[in-house]
């Protein structure tokens, strides 16, 4: 069968292969278009099979919010020019479509094959590296804010049984500025209770041997070691943190004077936070 110019081009179009591949894989297949696809994905997945351990250092962060659920995720590759593409972009946000369609918690064959897909078309190494789903009940609402596609955060807040809250501009604006917040200072743990115990006592016998080295009394020592501590979780805990539009602010005071203004009760009762590469 003879092969023309309009077929491979259509075949290309389909594929995103090179000319000369649609041309070989047509001629293989007798001019069957289906055929001449499938060839191409396997020659694809081979040739994603050759770049596996090419180091993925740069990527992108992507989330979206779908109803109830949230979803973050990260899809690595080898250059920051491939992280650009519009290619590399549409296969994050198709492996977003996947998760929401198919309900998923892990990363699947399904998510997998996709990424092979594309893989083949931009000839660099691609890895889906995680994603996570986090859901909010009826009177919870979720925010989720990306940086320079670096890092994501969604935060879940709960508006105290006032689904409407949500609604209130106030609240809009200042949920938006603590998406932003966790971005900027990557809290490890939403608040105080939320951290390991055993954690707590290996920081406080740290700051015990710094003091101890001190000539203060014990009274003292004790002082700055609860001080130490106490700074310590405020470094590392949503909550605690000075806000990042008022650091004289604890996040906890904002969502106390939020709830007041609104006339009701914003708290954050979770979040997500990725950063590429970590």
């Amino acid at each position: 069968m003879e092969i023309k110019a309009s077929m491979v081009k259509e075949l290309r179009e389909i594929t995103g292969a090179g000319m000369m591949e649609c041309k070989k894989a047509l001629v293989q297949a007798d001019g069957d278009f289906a055929k001449a696809e499938k060839i191409l994905k396997e020659l694809g997945l081979a040739a994603a099979k050759k770049r596996d351990g090419r180091a993925t250092n740069e990527g992108r962060i992507f989330s979206r919010l779908d109803g109830n659920r949230g979803i973050l995720l990260e899809l690595s590759c080898e250059t920051d020019f491939v992280a650009k593409n519009k290619d590399f972009i549409a296969l994050g946000e198709k492996c977003l479509d996947i998760i929401i369609e198919k309900n998923l918690t892990e990363i699947t064959e399904d998510l997998n094959l996709c990424v092979k897909d594309t893989i083949a078309r931009i000839k660099e190494n691609i890895i889906l590296k995680r994603f996570k789903v986090i859901e909010a009940k009826d009177d919870e609402f979720l925010v989720d804010y990306i940086h320079e596609s670096k890092i994501g955060v969604i935060i879940k807040f709960s508006s105290g049984g006032n689904p409407a809250l949500k609604n209130n501009e106030k609240v809009k604006t200042t949920t938006f500025d603590l998406a932003l917040h966790a971005a900027a200072f990557a809290p490890l743990y939403l608040d105080r209770d939320k951290i390991n115990p055993e954690y707590l006592k290996e920081q406080e016998e740290i700051f015990k041997k710094q003091a101890g080295k001190l000539d203060k009394p014990e009274k003292v020592i004790q002082g700055i070691v609860k001080g130490k501590l106490n700074n310590h979780i405020a470094e590392i805990c949503f909550v605690e943190q000075g806000f990042v539009r008022d650091d004289k602010l604890k996040v906890s005071t904002v969502l106390k004077n939020l709830g007041k203004e609104a006339g009701g009760t914003i708290s954050i009762t979770d979040f997500l936070y990725f950063k590429l590469g970590t």
